[in-house]
């Protein structure tokens, strides 16, 4: 693939990530001396051990009050931009979680009214869904998967959420002359082995035989990749001829004005794109059929989130300006800088900072905290960083006193990492103190007072309310999605590279030509509504408030 092409849509993703990962407010008068230990451990949280496998059916899930989705990182169905949660996917199913917190609480069926049912996405790659879905380490997959009898035989699908799906074939610059189906005999046409696309070339090679014709050759394309990324090295020239579903190859098509949609040239006909769950999941899967027969494409909502990621282009063609993406990345590394100062994950700082401001440094708060971590004058004064009206000071202050707040309440505590991290958030939100007395109390009614979830968390709920119980969901919500799909762009950057050495020299194509402008990062349009949970503020700018991502939802796609 043409490098530098990819290249800008690394970084523009890289950028967007970048905007995600921010602070929280930081209070007026700290109860001790801030002072640094001369040894500490490092705050490092592994994604793995937040994510643990368990399998079960919506009783269990309700009693977690977490439902995870596995997804893949794609600029239609799911990306971040400026720290943003967004996509298709995103938004149907932060509906999907207002519709069943909404539900929950009509029947009281939650422990509290402030404790809702989150919904956390696992952005993983293609050939991982689903084997993470039967290992345990997701719920849901909703990955625009076309559903065919071979997936079948590994999980269930709910009801089609987007049907009538036409496999088409696409062709660029320097593709061969394909004018019929019988002239892709002996073509070479690049997929993902797990793709559905894959299924019906072999289904067509199987045809081709009988005629004693020559097979395509078919070229297994990176499974980092998405259709995207494949048309994109189409446009380029790269690679000889894809296959992409109807819908996504018109979008792109707009995107990318060298490829050719074949509309003629029918791999799959009256395909049907579905939600998949383990076979023990009954339960869930009634759920979501349910869902589904009300929200599905043609439906009000359905059909208002298509519009949204699927007929206009300018979302993907206006991507962040390059202004913007420098500001963006700039703060990335003022975060890595003192992330690794103070032995803090950068990226979990990130989360905070966005749930505090959105990455914002001109938020001022009604109490006259400022900047992206929200930082209070006296704090910052304390704190010896330097103007806190500036962006490095400011994210100084934030991480040199998260970094004070793990040391003096919970480092020698019998916590996990991730507890520590926890109770840390809660402790900025409510004050040190105050989490204090909760974890006694916690303890006197036969909970466990070193873990948050399920324990201090209820009486969180039960004595402060909403707020610092979504503050932190919502930190940790955005930290899982930022940390895994960190690691799913690297992953696709080495895809990248290496199809580029094996695509050219296998298609003898000419030089790729000078690769037009690529969407650096996936901008989106209006804000999708709000999720029911976390509830989040118009404006970031009161750190009480926790902002949450606009709402996750996207049945119609593949």
């Amino acid at each position: 693939m043409n490098t530098s092409s990819f290249y800008r849509y690394l970084v523009g993703g890289l950028a967007c990530l970048a905007a995600l990962l921010c602070f929280t407010s930081v209070y007026a008068a700290t109860e001790n001396k801030l002072s640094e230990p001369e040894e500490r451990e490092a705050l490092e949280v592994n994604v793995d051990d937040m994510l643990q496998p368990w399998k079960g059916d919506l009783p269990g899930m309700l009693d977690r009050r977490t439902i995870r989705v596995l997804t893949t990182f794609s600029k239609t169905f799911f990306f971040i931009n400026k720290g943003t949660q967004r996509g298709a996917t995103h938004d149907i199913f932060m509906e999907f979680e207002r519709s069943l917190n909404q539900s929950l609480t009509k029947e009281k069926k939650l422990k509290h009214r402030h404790l809702k049912v989150r919904i956390i996405f696992v952005p993983v790659a293609r050939d991982q869904l689903i084997s993470a879905l039967n290992s345990g380490k997701g719920d849901i997959i909703a990955a625009n998967l076309t559903i065919t009898p071979a997936r079948q035989q590994e999980m269930t699908f709910t009801a089609p959420i987007y049907s009538h799906v036409q496999e088409l074939l696409l062709s660029g610059p320097g593709s061969p002359k394909v004018e019929n189906l019988q002239q892709l005999s002996g073509k070479t046409v690049f997929v993902r082995t797990s793709s559905s696309y894959y299924e019906s070339l072999v289904a067509l090679n199987a045809r081709f035989a009988q005629q004693s014709l020559p097979p395509i050759t078919i070229e297994p394309a990176p499974e980092a990749l998405e259709d995207e990324d494949l048309i994109e090295m189409l446009n380029a020239g790269l690679i000889p001829l894809t296959v992409v579903d109807r819908h996504k190859a018109l979008f792109w098509k707009q995107v990318f004005p060298n490829i050719q949609v074949h509309q003629n040239i029918i791999l799959r006909k009256e395909g049907n794109i579905g939600w998949a769950v383990r076979n023990n999941s009954p339960q869930l899967l009634a759920l979501l059929n349910e869902f589904i027969n009300k929200n599905r494409q043609g439906s009000k909502l359905g059909n208002t989130i298509l519009l949204r990621y699927l007929k206009d282009a300018r979302y993907v063609k206006n991507a962040a300006a390059q202004k913007e993406r420098r500001k963006f990345l700039t703060m990335v590394e003022i975060f890595r800088k003192y992330g690794d100062r103070y032995d803090v994950d950068w990226l979990l700082m990130a989360a905070q900072g966005y749930q505090e401001s959105r990455l914002n440094q001109s938020v001022r708060s009604h109490v006259g905290a400022i900047g992206v971590m929200q930082v209070m004058p006296s704090t910052g004064k304390e704190l010896k960083v330097g103007d806190i009206k500036q962006l490095d000071p400011n994210i100084h202050a934030g991480v040199k006193y998260m970094r004070w707040m793990i040391d003096r309440y919970y480092g020698d505590e019998p916590m996990t990492q991730l507890d520590k991290a926890l109770f840390s958030f809660a402790s900025y939100n409510a004050g040190p103190a105050r989490i204090a007395r909760l974890r006694a109390d916690t303890k006197k009614r036969g909970f466990d007072p070193n873990v948050w979830f399920g324990n201090v968390e209820y009486l969180a709920a039960e004595k402060i309310g909403s707020e610092t119980v979504s503050y932190v969901s919502n930190i940790y919500k955005y930290y899982i999605a930022y940390r895994l799909i960190v690691d799913e762009i690297a992953r696709k950057q080495q895809a990248t590279t290496a199809s580029k050495n094996q695509v050219v020299p296998t298609v003898g194509m000419p030089a790729a030509p000078a690769t037009p402008a690529t969407p650096a990062t996936p901008a989106t349009p209006a804000t999708p509504a709000a999720p029911a949970t976390p509830a989040t503020p118009a404006t970031p700018a009161a750190p009480a408030t926790p902002a949450t991502p606009a709402t996750p939802a996207t049945p119609a796609t593949q």
